[in-house]
């Protein structure tokens, strides 16, 4: 990575802002085109939404069509991009354990009606045998799908853009804020930075550049809460998903049967819902459990974690895994941007297009994105 002080004296061929995994996507699709990129970011560091998640890569479930096919997309490039970086996969494929026999429902619905290939139905048994640690004998069943990849955010994004940097000559400016953007000209507090074109990526920074054009698709900001825990004893196979989080993914959602499982829900776990409480289960190599989350909306969303919202997450946990004295060693809240659809791209220049997920996807579609992108910008 270069220093600061060079930054006028080289043109790229693209300058992307916002060092997110959204930032990186455009930057891998660029930089494997051999075009020069830069990328730039107000962080000196990785430090916002993408690394507050759980690193799932979510592929069944995601909303037909379009969003479906990008989630493919992307996790094939995860596969592929994560050994050159060093990325590790930490597991494969989702279980969503199915508590009650609404759930059930929906789960067989969308294996004669959704975009099933390759999915499973579990009965009590199987799902106990395929995934100890769960609570099998209080679930109505589950289903297990093959299709999703795993990764550490925290470790996954600096080794993806250090492998930019050592592998495609991608060139980082941190702790470098744009104030105005003019192909070829774009200009920092550290100085000029010269560029064909531009891509936006600006997270969930609603006030910042373009910000007129932002608040024209209604897009406000969502704030979650996830917590790590300890190591509990048991490996997972793969995340585990519960009867909450049939209602937040597209693909269940949109069936007839997700109906019937809401009215129950919003009988039986009314806070929950009006907390967008679901539950997801991952592991990280260390055995510890990232264990989340919630969904609360606003322009400025506060920054104080609830101790009444974790308490209803794990809740849900236990619900499914059991009552286990698991201690919670880490807390913390992120916010994403969100708006009606899943993505938008906006051109508010001549060369420059912005670029937004609004739905919090970024893992699991931002790098099939990427690639649309720059094959519009320089197609």
């Amino acid at each position: 990575m270069t220093g600061a002080g060079t930054t006028g004296r080289r043109t790229h061929d693209l300058a992307v802002v916002g060092a997110g995994i959204l930032g990186l996507a455009h930057a891998l699709a660029a930089a494997r085109r051999g075009l020069r990129v830069v990328v730039i970011d107000r962080d000196t560091r990785a430090n916002g939404a993408s690394i507050r998640n759980f690193g799932l890569v979510v592929v069944t479930g995601q909303k037909p069509g379009e969003d479906r096919a990008r989630a493919e997309r992307s996790r094939d490039i995860w596969l592929g991009i994560a050994p050159e970086a060093g990325i590790d996969i930490e597991h494969r494929g989702t279980i969503l354990a199915a508590r009650r026999p609404e759930a059930m429902d929906l789960l067989a619905a969308f294996m004669r009606e959704g975009d099933a290939a390759g999915c499973r139905l579990l009965g009590r048994a199987e799902l106990g045998s395929l995934q100890p640690g769960i609570e099998a004998g209080a679930m109505a069943g589950g289903l297990y799908s093959p299709h999703e990849v795993r990764v550490n955010s925290r470790l996954a994004l600096p080794r993806l853009a250090a492998h930019l940097a050592r592998v495609h000559g991608v060139e980082f400016r941190y702790g470098t804020t744009v104030t105005a953007i003019a192909p070829p000209l774009i200009e920092t507090g550290a100085g000029p930075i010269r560029a064909t074109k531009v891509v936006v990526c600006p997270g969930d920074d609603l006030s910042g550049l373009y910000a007129g054009r932002i608040a024209a698709r209604g897009v406000t900001r969502c704030k979650l809460q996830m917590m790590r825990l300890a190591a509990p004893g048991f490996r997972l196979r793969a995340g585990v998903l519960s009867d909450l989080s049939l209602l937040r993914y597209g693909g269940f959602a949109s069936l007839r049967q997700a109906g019937a499982l809401r009215q129950r829900l919003e009988g039986e776990q009314p806070q929950m819902l009006a907390n967008g409480v679901h539950v997801i289960v991952v592991q990280d190599a260390d055995g510890s459990l990232v264990v989340g989350d919630s969904h609360h909306y606003g322009p400025t969303p506060d920054p104080f974690g609830s101790d009444e919202v974790d308490r209803m997450i794990l809740a849900e946990f236990a619900a499914v895994f059991g009552p286990r004295p698991i201690p919670v060693t880490e807390r913390w809240t992120g916010t994403y941007s969100v708006a009606d659809g899943s993505a938008f791209r906006d051109a508010p220049e001549h060369d420059v297009l912005l670029v937004m997920v609004t739905s919090g996807t970024g893992a699991s579609t931002g790098f099939a994105i990427g690639e649309e992108t720059v094959a519009e910008l320089f197609e």
